[in-house]
């Protein structure tokens, strides 16, 4: 007779391996968003990246210094390694997010990517790549001058 313990070993596993590899789509920008990103453009590198997925939600981040022009910006797209795109929304700025401060003329956005996708991307081995800044991109559209 086989134990319980094999049975819910099978189930447990089966079911991480379910939330880690299901698709998702973050993205809140419409397909017209996007294409406008292909034009012309801005892009800012991460100053900070903070990857610790072991302390649960809200612990996989990067901290962007962006000029206050783009402050009221309507959209912009997150790079991460392995080229993976977020377009997203603003939600907030300020001038001071763990010990970064922002310079004059600059506020800073902290942007989170999902546990499950970094652990996901931290289990096919790109997990310095993650912690690279260099590997974390905000690209906003250019802003008209008129």
């Amino acid at each position: 007779m086989r134990s319980p313990f094999i049975y819910a070993s099978i189930l447990l596993l089966s079911c991480l391996i379910i939330v880690i590899w299901w698709p998702v789509n973050d993205s809140t920008c419409s397909l017209v968003d996007v294409l406008k990103l292909k034009k012309t453009n801005f892009q800012v590198q991460a100053t900070q990246v903070v990857v610790k997925p072991w302390q649960g939600k809200h612990h996989i981040y990067a901290i962007f210094k962006v000029p206050d022009e783009y402050k009221e910006s309507k959209f912009f797209m997150l790079t991460v390694p392995s080229n993976r795109k977020y377009c997203s929304r603003p939600f907030g700025h300020s001038q001071n997010y763990d010990d970064v401060f922002a310079e004059p003329g600059t506020h800073l956005i902290r942007h989170y990517i999902r546990t499950r996708i970094a652990v996901k991307m931290i289990f096919q081995g790109l997990y310095s790549q993650l912690n690279n800044p260099q590997n974390w991109t905000l690209t906003f559209p250019k802003i008209k001058v008129d």
